[in-house]
């Protein structure tokens, strides 16, 4: 890697975490969830490594209506540091963002209804204290294309970036920065199987950032545009129901040498989750400094609770008679509306891809209160520690820190550990290793 494309990593990063750290690290892993045990489990492997954690909360998610959590930006903060607060991590080395911020909640409405309701909520991200905003206006509203052209996008995008930047300054909160990009994966994940996907092109990552610029001086902001740390592209990263599409860095790297011509900034990489160790490092060294992991997570927290559910079956001596997966089953046919349109094939294909996709859509059903009751009721089955023999059967991946007691085998640990097992191989890609500057 060059010496300009290193010292484009240390400055964007700098602006991300500020005085939070002394020594930069190469990357950081961003954590896209709401589920309370996958942000225990990111702020214990914080304090674990006394590092920085980002926390991100999507727009459908979070926004000023509720999103599909019921949380508003503030909510969700409050709900971030009462965790740290029992974990006993320091709220001042959270760094919270928000992903995919833009109309896409509203994107059935007329475009300006659409965009009102997408400054609100920057707006609400902004006073809550987010710092680290992903504008990403490339969807189209109702009557318009699926997708926009660059300097439509551009123009929303900075809409909303003006909209955040006069919240900031009443609110008292920090200058926020930004990722922008008009070649956004889909959030959550591909909804087909993958084939080969197109990566960005070199010329059209440059045309991103031109466009943004002339865009944020036309609305007054270009202040704001040099605190624009990073743009989103594809590097040819995305998972579907069913399969992953592995990072190849040959394939990226045309794509790679346009940061030699955008000084200071990175790419911002989305769609990691399932990516293999040394793909992960290939990224962060190509300058895709930040990673976005979200499903990747509650999919190894659904396999805790399903290989912890089968054990205790086993314990009991016969299946037992409200089995979570049978509960989880009912709950995602009563509410189907946040599978229905990403699931396809069969009724038996359907069935299997509502427990077990990539895509991992049953994470939105865990708060349901029925989901909520059947957890709580699988971890009281369990009074006593379970056998190391049924871990190793069932939660095999976290089996070797049972048997070295580094991992208590009770079920909540347990949960923790498989979590914990999936956030391993990002710490290892984004932990420093001797940027030049």
């Amino acid at each position: 890697m060059s010496m300009l494309m290193d010292n484009n990593r240390s400055v964007a990063l700098g602006k991300l975490f500020g005085d939070r750290t002394h020594s930069l690290p190469s990357g950081i892993t961003s954590v896209c969830s709401a589920h309370p045990l996958v942000i225990e489990a990111a702020l214990r492997r914080g304090t674990a490594e006394n590092s920085v954690v980002l926390i991100e909360a999507t727009c459908n998610q979070v926004n000023q209506e509720g999103g599909y959590t019921g949380m508003t930006p503030a909510d969700f903060r409050r709900f971030i540091e009462d965790v740290a607060a029992r974990v006993g991590f320091p709220v001042d080395d959270i760094i919270l963002g928000g992903d995919h911020l833009g109309p896409n909640p509203w994107k059935s409405l007329p475009a300006e209804e659409a965009m009102q309701r997408a400054e609100l909520m920057v707006t609400a991200y902004i006073e809550a204290g987010f710092e680290k905003i992903h504008l990403d206006t490339s969807m189209g509203c109702a009557g318009e294309p699926v997708a926009l052209e660059d300097e439509l996008t551009a123009a929303r995008a900075a809409r909303l970036a003006k909209a955040a930047e006069q919240a900031a300054r009443p609110a008292g909160r920090r200058a926020p920065v930004y990722i922008i990009g008009t070649e956004v994966p889909p959030p959550g994940g591909a909804t087909h199987a993958l084939d080969v996907l197109e990566v960005t092109r070199a010329d059209a990552a440059v045309r991103t950032l031109a466009v943004h610029r002339a865009a944020f001086s036309d609305a007054g902001i270009e202040a704001a545009m040099e605190r624009v740390i990073g743009i989103v592209v594809q590097p040819g990263v995305e998972f579907g129901n069913a399969n992953v599409a592995i990072y190849e860095p040959d394939r990226a790297r045309s794509l790679i040498g346009a940061l030699e011509h955008m000084p200071g900034l990175l790419f911002e990489a989305h769609s990691t989750d399932y990516q293999p160790s040394d793909a992960l490092s290939s990224l962060v060294d190509g300058g895709f400094a930040i990673l976005k992991v979200g499903p990747g997570l509650t999919f190894a927290l659904r396999e805790a609770l399903y290989g912890l559910d089968a054990i205790a079956a086993v314990l009991a001596g016969k299946m037992l008679s409200d089995p979570l997966v049978a509960t989880m089953e009912s709950v995602m046919l009563d509410r189907p509306e946040h599978w229905k349109a990403h699931y396809h094939g069969t009724a038996e294909e359907q069935r299997l891809q509502r427990h077990f996709s990539y895509s991992d859509r049953i994470r939105y059903y865990w708060p349901d209160p029925r989901a909520s009751a059947a957890v709580a009721d699988l971890f009281d089955r369990f009074d006593a520690d379970i056998p190391e023999t049924l871990i190793s059967q069932y939660l095999g991946r976290i089996s070797p820190g049972v048997v070295s007691k580094e991992v208590l085998p009770r079920p909540r640990e347990l949960c923790l550990a498989m979590i914990d097992a999936a956030l391993e191989p990002y710490s290892a890609a984004t932990a420093p290793r001797n940027i030049r500057t």
